[in-house]
């Protein structure tokens, strides 16, 4: 297997993992769904330690939002974890002016 293909592969592998996108050749769907939501649930954990002020105003609607934020906007390595949890939290402030105001820092 060449370098380039090996890539491609482990390309088709994050996506399933990060996006839902799906499980390439080889891989059980059934797996690959648990290893991802192992995944989301820690980085949803980690979201919410870097930005309590974001998860206390938001409640019980943290965890879908951030799992809709996370779907649409897979973390990589070229944004560290702190600058994640503050894109995740200008993209709840678009979505909800009136409450921007209480915890949103730029």
């Amino acid at each position: 297997m060449s370098r380039e293909e090996l890539a491609a592969r482990q390309a088709a592998l994050l996506d399933a993992l990060l996006t839902g996108a799906p499980p390439p050749p080889g891989f059980a769907p059934d797996r690959l769904r648990v290893e991802a939501d192992v995944l989301l649930t820690k980085r949803r954990r980690l979201m919410a330690y870097l930005r309590p002020d974001l998860a206390d105003s938001l409640g019980e609607r943290f965890g879908p939002l951030f799992d809709a934020y996370a779907a649409a906007h897979p973390k990589t390595d070229a944004i560290r974890a702190r600058e994640y949890a503050d894109a995740f939290a200008a993209w709840v402030g678009a979505r909800e002016p009136a409450k921007r105001r209480r915890w949103f820092r730029s």
